[in-house]
């Protein structure tokens, strides 16, 4: 190689190094002439919700609008957040029957496994995933079951091809249950209440005598190390305790934890929980409800009602509606969120109300709302057009965005109607 050809290669290689890198365009995307519902203020007609690389930058009735900009005419249309499922099993349960893929449980003889972060078992590609993003539902708490103490759960976003894409925040909760196991070996609640004492006493103890246990001097515990300290984040506030009961007893014995250990505590389920709506107002625990069942399921839920999440909005209770009627409601029905808020409304709660209890209220619950459940700048693009009410059975989701990035789903529903849309040629009445 001779010398000259040395020179220019250097020359070139220098050149490479101060020559500007090439970015692409910026994708920016005007979403114009709806009616908007950001949720955090008043509707917007003839609103335009402004998105620039996957992020909300304005939203507003007289927003600027670049010209490089796809636009997307929503005029006569309704524009809302993504719609937000407080309380799922998405993207862990394939089937609600069978031996179909079960992530959701982890193994354990006392059924206490907080150290079980379930969303390492998070499917990204789960076949139910597309049904529920298409009727707008863009982000949901996807959480462990089973047991006194089921493990860790996680908010996710309905987008991307991995879990690191996916995940907004894990973990979101720790996830426990107080309830009728049914059978004569079930423990008694008043004995899983009792267990549940005893883990929160162990935790605090093992926090404050760690150098003993690693020293093996410290007394007899509960449960694992391990367990102990994955509860550790619930002792000092770093992570809620969401407890699923119905029974307003039990319901009255999780506030009664909370104020003994200063823990923040969330009730799922709460079928019965206007009858002590006060109580959790005055405690500033949040509820988790449904609207749509009606029947008692069990001994624990004798007093439920429909007005449910009502009463407890107007005692001033914080609320995020989840689907929680009989069946694969969890799963393959993640979708029919919004008419458990059309319900809830049709029961008592304001409109608007029950907007923010599918936006709003489970990303303030969860600790996501800087990124989720509402229109704000700054915000993930995760923003659904309708083509009228969403609460409306008859209303279709025109166009849906995560992060920015129309969906566009195929699901098993769409499929099943595109082969029986039309009758084979060669079908034969009988």
């Amino acid at each position: 190689m001779t010398s000259r050809t040395i020179q220019l290669m250097a020359a070139l290689c220098a050149a490479a190094v101060i020559a500007p890198v090439r970015t692409l365009p910026a994708q920016t995307i005007a979403i114009t002439g709806g009616k908007v519902y950001p949720v955090s203020g008043p509707p917007i007609e003839n609103g335009t919700v402004l998105i620039r690389d996957g992020k909300i930058v304005a939203v507003g009735a007289s927003v600027t609008v670049p010209s490089d900009a796809e636009k997307v005419d929503a005029s006569g249309k309704w524009v809302t957040p993504g719609l937000v499922d407080a309380e799922t099993q998405l993207g862990l349960v394939e089937v609600g029957f069978g031996a179909g893929a079960n992530e959701s449980r982890a193994r354990s003889e006392q059924g206490i496994t907080p150290d079980f972060t379930s969303w390492d078992g998070l499917n990204p590609r789960s076949v139910l995933i597309p049904p529920a993003r298409e009727d707008g539902i863009t982000s949901v708490m996807s959480t462990p079951g089973g047991g006194l103490i089921a493990g860790q759960a996680a908010m996710i976003d309905l987008f991307g091809d991995t879990r690191a894409e996916m995940i907004l925040r894990a973990p979101a909760a720790m996830i426990a249950s107080i309830g009728d196991g049914g059978g004569d070996g079930a423990p008694a609640k008043g004995q899983q209440i009792a267990k549940l004492r005893e883990l929160l006493r162990d935790a605090r103890y093992y926090q404050a005598h760690v150098a003993e246990f690693d020293r093996g001097q410290s007394r007899q515990m509960s449960t694992t190390p391990a367990s102990l300290a994955a509860l550790v984040p619930v002792l000092t506030g770093k992570l809620p305790l969401l407890i699923n009961a119905d029974e307003a007893s039990d319901i009255q014995s999780a506030i009664d934890l909370a104020k003994e250990f200063g823990i923040k505590v969330i009730i799922g389920g709460g079928e019965e929980a206007w009858e002590v709506a006060d109580h959790l107002a005055a405690a500033k625990i949040p509820v988790l409800a449904g609207a749509e069942s009606n029947i008692p399921s069990s001994f624990s839920t004798l007093g439920a009602r429909q007005d449910n999440v009502a009463l407890l909005r107007k005692a001033g209770v914080q609320v995020a509606l989840i689907g929680n009627g009989a069946g694969d409601e969890e799963l393959f029905n993640v979708r029919n969120i919004r008419y458990e808020a059309g319900n809830a409304v049709g029961y008592g709660l304001s409109w608007n109300d029950a907007l923010k209890a599918i936006t709003q209220a489970p990303a303030e619950i969860f600790g996501v709302a800087d990124k989720i459940g509402t229109l704000q700048a700054g915000h993930e693009a995760n923003v659904v057009v309708w083509d009228g009410d969403p609460f409306e059975f008859a209303t279709r989701a025109v166009a849906v965005y995560v992060h920015g990035k129309k969906q566009a789903d195929v699901s098993r529903q769409d499929l099943l109607t595109k082969r029986y849309e039309t009758v084979p040629p060669n079908y034969e009445k009988p």
